[in-house]
């Protein structure tokens, strides 16, 4: 089994890719599997969230790329500035973990978040793609370069 217990420093190679959905990304503590198949270890410092593009160092040398798997999302889509932080507003108020976009936010699907952003007239689309949501106000592995 590999294992990874820390990052890489930025680089144009890697040996080995790891796709993972956000709710596994989470986690600091983690075994899973490469795209490869092989089993891998992952022992990071608490509160890392990995995102779209990490790189990973193995203890054996090799750099594993970190991929955001596709997820079964729902983008709220906003009809300007006003309405989109109104949206947002609502989402914060239940501590719900969204991804900022221009003119919309999107979150992991909820049959009872989607009725409150359907209240709040937002068109709703579903889709399937990686979720990288907000880091958050007091820390966390900053994403540059979201959509």
């Amino acid at each position: 089994m590999l294992l990874i217990t820390g990052r890489c420093r930025p680089c144009d190679h890697w040996d080995e890719e790891l796709v993972l959905p956000f709710e596994r990304r989470q986690k600091t503590r983690l075994r899973t599997r490469l795209s490869s198949g092989e089993e891998v270890g992952i022992f990071l410092a608490r509160g890392e969230v990995l995102r779209d593009g990490d790189l990973l160092q193995g203890e054996d040398g090799r750099v594993v790329r970190v991929r955001a798997a596709a997820e079964s999302l729902v983008e709220a889509r906003a009809s300007g500035p006003a309405h989109l932080a109104r949206l947002a507003y609502h989402l914060g108020n239940r501590h719900v973990t969204v991804q900022v976009g221009e003119q919309w936010v999107r979150l992991e699907a909820d049959a009872v978040l989607e009725q409150m952003l359907l209240a709040q007239e937002a068109q709703l689309v579903y889709l399937l793609a990686p979720f990288e949501p907000e880091a958050g106000a007091f820390g966390g592995h900053a994403h540059a370069g979201a959509p």
